[in-house]
């Protein structure tokens, strides 16, 4: 991680899509080292706050994008191939942490490419499955757009609201803190979220059901006169 620190000490636009494009890959760069700081800066007045979280998340997507189009023409045997080697355990890569991330993926359908945006372990990895399974690009860019902006929101808050009250030395430590009890609130939230989705799905069936009594019974009769 010693390659980050001139970067993370000079933090501007710039560096942040950059560092933001590299957290989008498989390379390891804590999108917690990236936003929070520069929204930090940008409470001092240094950057502007809307741009901090723009920029971050244009470089988070053009960094998934990166791993879809690998993924979408290599396929799985070169991918996992890579995440075997030793420039993907350089990268923390394994074929474990992949199957991690399809299971995810196929668990959830296209929208875990929004929902993996804010998991930690999957985030950066998410846009592999979806490449491999070849979802369409433009749910591609639409859903990662919205997980990595909401993440980068998250984070860009955090590091406002720390701007008042914490000493620049101590800002990577109260990072650290802050950010297990964030990631803990989000699964949290993404829980809630999946339980209101199901019920939501399940009283929309319900609906369609009532609102037409006989078309089950329709189709059973015309198995039967098939038969």
């Amino acid at each position: 991680m010693s390659w980050l620190l001139p970067l993370l000490n000079n933090l501007n636009y710039w560096t942040v899509l950059l560092l933001m494009f590299i957290e989008g890959s498989v390379i390891p760069a804590p999108s917690e080292l990236i936003v929070p700081p520069a929204a930090y800066r940008a409470a001092a007045g240094d950057l502007n706050i809307v741009l901090v979280v723009l920029v971050a998340t244009i470089g988070a997507v053009l960094g998934s994008t990166a791993n879809y189009f690998a993924a979408y023409y290599l396929g799985r045997p070169v991918i996992y191939r890579f995440a075997n080697s030793k420039l993907g355990h350089l990268c923390l890569l394994n074929q474990e942490k992949i199957e991690k991330a399809e299971k995810y993926f196929y668990d959830h359908g296209v929208i875990a490419t929004l929902t993996g945006r804010l998991l930690p372990g999957i985030r950066q990895i998410i846009s592999i499955p979806a490449g491999l399974s070849k979802m369409k690009f433009w749910k591609f860019i639409l859903y990662t757009t919205i997980g990595a902006g909401a993440w980068n929101t998250v984070l860009a808050a955090l590091g406002w609201y720390l701007h008042s009250f914490v000493p620049k030395d101590e800002l990577y430590t109260k990072i650290e803190e802050y950010n297990s009890q964030i990631q803990m609130v989000v699964i949290g939230v993404l829980g809630v979220a999946a339980i209101v989705g199901i019920i939501w799905w399940q009283m929309r069936k319900r609906k369609k059901r009532k609102a037409n009594p006989h078309s089950a019974t329709e189709g059973k009769t015309a198995n039967e006169d098939k038969q």
